[in-house]
């Protein structure tokens, strides 16, 4: 079964594309139909079904009413727009905190670490 975006073929029986992903659905050749893989003929139109006729196609998606659709392709902007701002980033390793807390509540091991991070903080901030 070859897939109807990527192009790769799939074994039988497949149900999702092994390459990209698509669902991949048997549909009749003369009305789009989906088939079953052991039909000879389509149920809807009455086609023929032999296997070079059968052709996979990307199941159709509706898009529900009111949806804006997109006209244009957008390009990313090649300035930076918005605000910068500085950041400091606090990095503390407490030894032996982690066999401490193993075994604690996670309120209670915050409890115990935060006055040290409140003190490290505020030392940084004044």
């Amino acid at each position: 079964m070859r897939c109807s975006k990527c192009g790769r073929d799939n074994r039988e029986g497949r149900k999702f594309c092994t390459s990209c992903g698509t669902p991949l659905v048997a549909a009749c050749p003369k009305c789009g139909a989906p088939v079953q893989p052991d039909e000879s003929f389509c149920g809807e139109c009455g086609a023929s079904l032999s296997p070079t006729n059968v052709a996979l196609q990307t199941p159709a998606v509706e898009i529900a009413p009111g949806l804006p659709l997109i006209t244009e392709r957008t390009v990313p902007s090649t300035t930076v727009e918005g605000e910068r701002k500085t950041v400091t980033v606090l990095f503390a390793d407490l030894k032996g905190s982690t066999e401490l807390m193993r075994d604690l509540d996670p309120e209670v091991a915050q409890a115990i670490v935060d006055p040290a991070f409140n003190i490290m903080v505020d030392a940084h901030v004044s």
